[in-house]
This record gives C-alpha cells, sequence and structure tokens, in this order.
C-alpha cells in the first residue's frame, strides 16, 4: 500500500512509519521537514499536499496540538488554536484526501485518552479529543467506495511525560504506540477508536 504519514517526524510518528515501512510505501510528512510538508491548520496547504502527493491507500494522521492548562486560565486563542489544529486539521485530512483515497483505501486519526480519562488541565485537549472522536464515528457511517475512517487513542508516553518533567509510571513507551495504528490500517475496522492500551 501507499501510505502517507502525517506528523511522521514526531514520537509517535517516527515509530508508525518504522513500523509500516517494511511492508508499504511511505510517504513521509511534516511541518517542517519530510518528503513533504503540511500546515494542517490551513486548508489550502491541505490541498496542495494531496495535489503533490497524489492517489494513496491509507493516511495516519498523528500530527495536532492542543493547549493544557488551567480552565480559568485558558484564552479565547488557547481555544482557537487547539480547535483549527488538532480537531479541524485533522478533519479537512479526511475531507480534502477523501478525493484521493483509493478504493477500500483508510484515514486514521489521532485522539487521546483525555477524551475519556480527563485531568485538571487537560479542557481544551478532552474537548478537541472528544470531537474528534464524534466526528470519525458519524463520518465512518458516510464513507464510499469501501473507504474506512478510525481514530486511535494513545496514552502518555514515557517520553512525553519525561521531558515535561512529569512522573513517568504511568507511561508507556511511544514504540509499542504503533501495532494500534497497524491494525488501523490493515485491518478491517471502520468508525472505531482504537484504544493503544489495548495492544500492549
Amino acid at each position: 500500500m501507499r501510505i502517507i504519514v502525517i506528523g511522521a517526524s514526531g514520537l509517535i510518528g517516527k515509530e508508525v512509519v518504522k513500523s509500516l515501512s517494511p511492508r508499504h510505501e511511505v510517504v513521509r510528512v511534516g511541518h517542517k521537514s519530510g518528503d513533504l510538508r503540511v500546515d494542517i491548520t490551513s486548508k489550502d496547504s491541505i490541498e496542495e499536499l494531496f495535489r503533490s502527493a497524489g492517489s494513496f491507500d491509507a493516511l495516519v494522521s498523528v500530527a495536532g496540538g492542543a493547549a493544557f492548562g488551567e480552565l480559568g486560565k485558558l484564552t479565547d486563542e488557547n481555544f482557537a488554536w487547539s480547535l483549527s489544529d488538532k480537531l479541524m486539521g485533522q478533519v479537512n485530512l479526511v475531507r480534502a484526501g477523501l478525493a484521493h483515497a483509493r478504493d477500500n483505501g483508510s484515514f486514521t486519526l489521532t485522539s487521546g485518552v483525555l477524551a475519556r480519562e480527563p485531568i485538571p488541565g487537560s479542557a481544551a485537549i478532552s474537548l478537541v479529543n472528544s470531537a474528534i472522536e464524534g466526528f470519525v464515528g458519524a463520518a465512518a457511517l458516510e464513507m464510499k467506495r469501501g473507504i474506512r475512517v478510525n481514530v486511535v487513542s494513545p496514552p502518555f508516553a514515557t517520553e512525553t511525560l519525561k521531558a515535561l518533567g512529569m512522573d513517568t509510571s504511568f507511561g508507556i513507551p511511544a514504540e509499542k504506540f504503533a501495532a494500534a495504528y497497524v491494525e488501523s490500517v490493515e485491518g478491517k475496522r471502520s468508525g472505531e477508536i482504537i484504544d493503544v492500551r489495548k495492544f500492549i
């Protein structure tokens, strides 16, 4: 298969690329590096990406940011950025990508454990992650030509917790995340939330 990985140079993206590359042609896409570049906050940039990339069998998105912080201190700009980046960025990858996806292709987006297990400071991130999961469930009902769409829900990566100076005891190494993405790409699921922890 020809697979486009958005966020290919990131912590999770690198592991996804490593797992898929032996069996598939992987097109690595990033904001600042990769075979191709994209700014997922820009619909024009996303459409240009697909014009350059051409047709594909699968797209995996491990890209998108959202603000973390105390609710009373999160600004309108924090929420607007979170919605335009991780949420609408990934939604628009599907919307614009449908015209370029081959029959029986697939889209795999990324949410996160904070959708269903929020913590203090996660209001914006939990909002975005929940919305992505809602979008995937509904979008799957309208897919044509055998195209599938799923969302992978990762927990906290050990590496991320370490970088933030947080307790790493409940983290999971990013290298263990890839199996959930591979299942979404190579399996038959559609409209599902795929919990990384079930593959460990």
